[in-house]
């Protein structure tokens, strides 16, 4: 049975999952799903047509599926949907999506969303993202599994971050990064390979290996970034390495980082 303090605001149609908290001066608006064991601390609002999967934790004053910040939008009917296991703190805003981006935006499960931190229309983040605080994801911006984004950063509209890559503190992304790279500086710039990351993960010295063989290439070879990559993939038989090269060939609305 759902526990709900006499304060809070549930509207009707709204559906409380089985062993909800649901603390002080909150308000669940009519539209919204909350999963079994969802927990709203105090002053958490969760509106719109909103769904948030089992076991997630949101803290206070944090606005949950509030219309999208685009002057295009026109009201249309819109989705925020968030999945399992993942940590909201405190002052994070996610907004529903618009007609223009598919009209959801999606969060996928055991993710960390740091205090202040936002999440724009029709964005798409993968499982075990760890956004910190402050940092803001654009709409439309596609997010992998694994990625950190690092406090005070802003990924720029359009952008992809491909799996395990690690963006650093302050830093401005206007361009796609490929899977597993490492970005900083204030403008962005393609480091190398989030190396940290993927040994955390066990991936495999032989693996780690090829990607930096990869990495080499697409840094140094003849012709354009993609030419590079589409002539790597002739001969590769890496399945990390393919990832990669998939990401980089695949269907884009920017440009990519390449290496300095």
């Amino acid at each position: 049975m759902a526990q709900i303090h006499p304060s809070a605001i549930i509207e009707d149609g709204a559906v409380i999952g089985k062993g909800c908290i649901i603390g002080p001066f909150c308000v669940v608006g009519a539209h919204v799903v909350l999963g079994s064991g969802v927990e709203l601390k105090s002053h958490v609002v969760v509106t719109g047509h909103t769904s948030i999967g089992h076991d997630t934790v949101v803290f206070p004053f944090s606005v949950i599926g509030e219309i999208p910040q685009d002057l295009k939008f026109r009201g249309e009917s819109s989705r925020l949907e968030i999945g399992d296991r993942n940590r909201i703190r405190e002052h994070v805003t996610m907004n529903a999506g618009t007609d223009g981006g598919g009209g959801v935006t999606r969060i996928g499960d055991d993710g960390l969303f740091m205090a202040g931190c936002h999440i724009a229309h029709d964005a798409q983040v993968g499982d075990r993202v760890i956004v910190v605080n402050s940092a803001a994801v654009a709409g439309h911006c596609v997010i992998g599994d694994d990625v950190i984004i690092g406090g005070l950063s802003g990924i720029h509209q359009w952008v992809r971050i491909g799996q395990g890559a690690i963006i650093g503190a302050v830093t401005m992304v206007t361009h796609d990064v490929i899977p597993y790279g490492l970005v900083q500086a204030a403008r962005g710039e393609l480091d190398g390979l989030n190396l940290v990351g993927l040994k955390r993960r066990g991936v495999a010295r032989a693996d780690i290996t090829a990607l930096r063989s990869a990495f080499h290439t697409l840094a140094q070879g003849q012709g354009t970034f993609q030419a590079r990559a589409a002539e790597l993939a002739e001969t590769n038989q890496n399945t990390y390495v393919q990832e990669l090269l998939d990401f980089v060939l695949g269907d884009s609305d920017r440009s990519f980082l390449t290496p300095r």
